[in-house]
């Protein structure tokens, strides 16, 4: 199937909201439900695959490897965290091959200190504007796909406050980000004059449980952002359905409880794609008749 361009939706004033999808589990369950964006948050993607915090841990090989992953599996156009591009402005180059040969439609660079953190926790550090302007322009220079959008991020508000954060933000665009995202943003005032101040698309975090308050898409758009990511969504619904199943088995010794509702395996079998297999097998083993 072909994929959404964000290119086109964001030219057609298409405001884009796409979840976070954390594991492959969640990717086919997306493509049941039907999605045209979704996002590859560098903090769910390492959490769900070594069960490590998203502080700088996993390399770009590593994730490069989990993002390519989603983009064969999910149906929805991907939209990845890229942390700092991986290093310096060779390693910016290099991620953002990589990561347009495996198939994202946009490639998120912030300008934190190796190694960074995750956006909505503390003792974030930032590098100063002219090396992260330095990183936008090569990556801008190191995609092939005029498809392919550059979006860059500032962690700039906990460290030198909203109108640091700002400048910064002002700076990048300059410098041909595609697309700006302030993070962290403390209140909807400073949402709402983010996306007055600047210039290109704004792109808001709905994270859960961290400092920005959490909007509806059609508030974002009002408020003037281009587009949203909800990167934690799916993460916590399962931590939380996991921790509710295991309580009740630990409690009951059985997986069978009203209270706890199982998705049919029948219908995951189809979504993980059991019927090319079972239909191989028709075809092909020993002993099998065609009609089987």
């Amino acid at each position: 199937m072909s994929k959404r361009s964000l290119k086109q939706a964001l030219a057609q004033g298409e405001f884009v909201a796409a979840p976070g999808i954390h594991d492959m589990i969640t990717a086919v369950i997306s493509n049941k439900v039907g999605l045209d964006f979704a996002y590859a948050s560098g903090f769910w993607m390492t959490a769900s695959a070594f069960g490590l915090p998203d502080a700088g841990i996993a390399t770009y090989t590593q994730m490069l490897d989990r993002v390519a992953t989603l983009v064969r599996t999910v149906d929805a156009s991907v939209i990845a965290d890229a942390d700092t591009g991986y290093g310096g402005l060779l390693n910016v180059h290099h991620t953002v091959r990589g990561y347009e040969e495996a198939g994202v439609v946009a490639i998120q660079i912030e300008d934190q200190e190796f190694p960074k953190k995750c956006g909505h926790t503390p003792f974030k550090r930032v590098v100063p504007t002219l090396d992260m302007v330095e990183k936008i322009r090569v990556a801008c220079a190191a995609r092939r796909n005029p498809e392919t959008l550059i979006i860059a991020r500032t962690d700039a508000r906990q460290t030198d406050g909203f109108e640091g954060a700002m400048r910064r933000a002002e700076a990048y665009a300059e410098a041909g980000a595609d697309i700006v995202f302030p993070e962290a943003m403390e209140s909807e005032a400073e949402m709402r004059e983010s996306c007055r101040r600047l210039n290109k698309p704004v792109m808001a975090n709905m994270a859960d449980g961290g400092k920005t308050p959490i909007r509806s898409a059609a508030e974002l758009k009002a408020m003037g952002y281009a587009m949203a990511i909800y990167p934690s969504m799916t993460g916590l619904a399962a931590a939380a359905a996991v921790e509710s199943a295991l309580t009740m088995f630990k409690a009951t010794g059985t997986s069978e409880s009203p209270d706890v509702p199982l998705f049919n395996f029948g219908a995951f079998n189809h979504l993980i794609g059991f019927d090319d297999v079972w239909a191989f097998e028709r075809k092909w083993a020993r002993g099998t008749p065609d009609n089987a």
